[in-house]
């Protein structure tokens, strides 16, 4: 017998891919700005045109990402779908039950405190959370009460519809969380922010890296094998 051949990580490859068979790569695809997330399917080459990047410098750095990995989340791409949906529940679904109240009020606080001075600033920062905050919570309930258990009982290749419309919400989470990064400059807090308006950039920018891995793994790797059947 042959042994099977180890998929290539190359310039041709998905973006969503890499970073599903290969999860050391994340940090750096999510510091060089390449979407393997709600744009997961476009190939690197093509992630590295959009984004001004040399996709050879750039994998060399997804290599040496490789190289010098040390314990990082595991690939799920082979594991039971059983396995996958409750990895994202215990790693993404629970957490936000706790971590969205905490960010509402510490918004809240900012806002009450800082807003009459620096409105200009703060408001679109605040609502646009609150409609993330409001995307993500009935999202969740409906994959945890329809999706979910749709394909735990082995009917995932007829879950086209309600897999169509979860993706379309991925992407409007995806696009709130953009928003939110460019209306706080990167999650870099101005001058002078007390302790609260610091704390309250730190958990946006952590929401972020998590919500886009937690998208990523329904994508790229659950959504797809589901509907395979």
């Amino acid at each position: 017998m042959h042994p099977t051949p180890q998929p290539s990580l190359d310039g041709a490859r998905p973006v969503g891919e890499i970073a599903a068979a290969w999860p050391a790569t994340i940090p750096v695809l999510s510091k060089l700005g390449l979407d393997f997330c709600c744009d997961g399917r476009r190939p690197l080459r093509d992630a590295c045109a959009k984004k001004g990047l040399n996709v050879d410098e750039t994998l060399a750095a997804l290599h040496d990402a490789l190289a010098n990995q040390t314990a990082a989340e595991p690939s799920l791409v082979d594991a039971p779908l059983d396995h996958v949906i409750d990895h994202i529940l215990v790693r993404y679904h629970r957490p936000l039950d706790e971590e969205l109240p905490r960010l509402t009020a510490l918004a809240e606080k900012v806002w009450r405190v800082h807003g009459p001075e620096h409105g200009e600033l703060l408001e679109p920062v605040v609502q646009t959370f609150f409609a993330l905050r409001d995307e993500l919570v009935p999202h969740m309930h409906k994959e945890e009460n329809v999706l979910f258990p749709w394909i735990r009982a082995g009917r995932g290749a007829t879950a086209g519809a309600p897999v169509r419309v979860m993706l379309a919400e991925h992407d409007v989470a995806g696009g709130l969380l953009a928003d939110l990064r460019s209306l706080t400059d990167g999650f870099v807090p101005p001058p002078g922010a007390c302790g609260s308006w610091q704390a309250l950039w730190a958990g946006l920018a952590q929401l972020e890296a998590d919500t886009h891995r937690h998208i990523h793994l329904e994508n790229s790797v659950l959504f797809p094998r589901a509907l395979a059947g």
